[in-house]
């Protein structure tokens, strides 16, 4: 079969896509992976870029609504621009069976249909299948259970999907009559790329939803730098990490994070990912090891409990390892899985960003200790789901 992948976003929306590529092609399947420029290109993968810078993208020069305004006309916009008409013009080329896509990639309904190929839709956080048992990941009552309106709350991120009409429009000139054609097909398969130790399944999900499990690397993963791994060795440590979240500021998080484990005598290995932290000179240290990016799955099962911003692919990761938590999110569909970690018992009760210190870490850590029992239970069940074999399981049957 040949599989069309197409992924837009952070390193959680690149690596399940990957990871799922090198499945494929280990079972003998031609794969070809599109994904964003600045992204890790993985290894023994047959790789295109979709033009779209996502730093760039994520990284306004200020924070005020008119340079927030600046910032989507000058930037966003563009970016998007070119990845919806980049993913029609590389999945022509490629001619595939079958394409698998990304939310955000808004132009893979457009040409699946165009080549009369079945497309399967992958959510790592419920944003496009409504239930109404939870509201929509991404929308502003992600946290709050709004009984049987939760289901109207996934009309904000197909609202926000409209935004891009013209430019999925526009990018009809790469199909190969260059006419958008005239309706819209369903997606033959959503695969729901999270864990149901995390988010039980609920009971109004259509049949055509398969929920798999977290995609990762199931390999061996390899071993840290020498200078990490002598750091983990040398005693307690949490691991802390923001990934590309460079909203407010970093330097103080940093430092209230290193504060707290202190107290607690802890060891800090501080990931700084894009910045989403940094480690202030006053907070250096032999119990403090600044890196930029380190390999979760080799670190996090060594780790006493960590510190993050609740992404889907490092919620996923830190509970697969069985590490309790302390979250902290941002934006997007982290106050979701910030909720839902707690409510599963996993991490504690969420700290909003705007309040963030070294005295509301402290109980935080605390409270976050006292669950160790039951990560390490939802961690045990979560390395026996194997989705990325299920996901691939279903992309066969179709």
């Amino acid at each position: 079969m040949r599989m069309m992948l197409l992924t837009a976003g952070t390193r959680g929306d690149v690596e399940p896509f990957a990871a799922l590529a090198r499945h494929a092609a280990s079972r003998g399947h031609d794969v070809r992976l599109a994904l964003p420029d600045d992204a890790d290109a993985p290894e023994e993968v047959d790789t295109v870029a979709l033009g779209l810078d996502v730093q760039r993208v994520l990284s306004p020069a200020g924070r005020t609504p008119w340079a927030l305004a600046h910032h989507v006309r000058a930037e966003v916009r563009p970016a998007m621009r070119r990845m919806l008409a980049a993913a029609v013009r590389e999945t022509v080329a490629f001619d595939p069976d079958v394409v698998v896509h990304h939310p955000l990639v808004l132009s893979a309904p457009m040409v699946a249909d165009s080549l009369g190929v079945p497309r399967v839709l992958v959510e790592f956080a419920p944003v496009a299948t409504p239930s109404e048992h939870f509201p929509a990941a991404g929308g502003p009552t992600a946290t709050r259970d709004l009984g049987s309106h939760n289901r109207s709350t996934y009309a904000v991120p197909r609202t926000a999907a409209r935004l891009f009409d013209a430019d999925v429009a526009r990018a009809a000139a790469e199909l190969p009559d260059g006419r958008r054609p005239a309706r819209r097909s369903p997606s033959r398969a959503t695969l729901m790329a999270v864990s149901p130790a995390l988010l039980p399944r609920p009971d109004d999900w259509p049949e055509r939803v398969h929920q798999t499990g977290a995609w990762y690397e199931e390999a061996p993963t390899a071993s840290p730098d020498p200078v990490v791994g002598d750091f983990l060795r040398t005693g307690p440590f949490i691991v802390a990490s923001f990934g590309s979240m460079t909203t407010g500021d970093a330097s103080a998080r940093g430092h209230a994070i290193v504060t707290a484990a202190r107290s607690r005598g802890l060891r800090v290995l501080l990931v700084t990912g894009w910045g989403g932290l940094v480690l202030p000179a006053e907070c250096h240290g032999p119990d403090v090891l600044a890196v930029r990016s380190v390999p979760f799955d080799a670190v996090l099962p060594g780790a006493t409990l960590a510190v993050h911003h609740g992404g889907a692919g490092t919620s996923h990761a830190v509970a697969r390892a069985g590490v309790p938590a302390v979250v902290v999110p941002v934006t997007a569909d982290q106050p979701f899985w910030a909720a839902q970690l707690h409510r599963q018992g996993v991490a504690a009760a969420p700290i909003p960003l705007r309040r963030l210190s070294a005295r509301a870490l402290v109980p935080a850590m605390q409270e976050a200790l006292s669950r160790r029992e039951r990560a390490a239970e939802v961690g045990g069940l979560m390395r026996r789901e194997h989705g990325v074999h299920r996901a691939l399981d279903v992309l066969e049957s179709l």
